[in-house]
């Protein structure tokens, strides 16, 4: 996580939301993004979905069975459906989202019986992953 959340900052250095995202697989972190929306004028880039792009280049194939994403902040539903569509295998979240979160603060995507995959979720509240999102928000509100 504390990779993930050197991401955040990075994004966070840029006026983005500052949400980061690691992705390791047999311990080796083989993507890393953060937030660029606003950077890109792109809706979809989410450090999630970026960082996913990543390691399927990394790894020449859209599968990414045996891949670990760790994330500052819990995903939202277009990034759960890209995690799951991606076969990752185990997710760690730093906090929850509570607008718009898809892995069980308002919805739970990605461990839902229904869908044709079912993710391994861990939640792993990390106070430093809240307080970059508040203070983020605190000085947007300022300006």
């Amino acid at each position: 996580m504390k990779e993930a959340l050197k991401e955040a900052y990075k994004a966070k250095d840029k006026g983005e939301v500052p949400v980061g995202a690691v992705i390791v697989k047999d311990n080796k972190i083989i993507a890393r993004a953060h937030n660029l929306r606003e950077s890109l004028n792109s809706p979809i880039a989410h450090a999630e979905i970026l960082a996913i792009e990543e390691a399927s280049k990394t790894l020449g194939s859209w599968r990414l069975n045996g891949c670990e994403l760790f994330v500052t902040l819990e995903p939202c539903p277009m990034c759960a459906g890209a995690i799951l569509q991606s076969r990752i295998s185990r997710l760690y979240i730093g906090t929850f989202d509570e607008s718009s979160g898809a892995c069980g603060s308002v919805i739970n995507l990605v461990q839902n019986r229904n869908l044709s995959y079912f993710l391994e979720v861990n939640w792993n509240y990390n106070e430093e992953c809240s307080r970059v999102l508040s203070e983020f928000f605190k000085e947007k509100r300022r300006t």
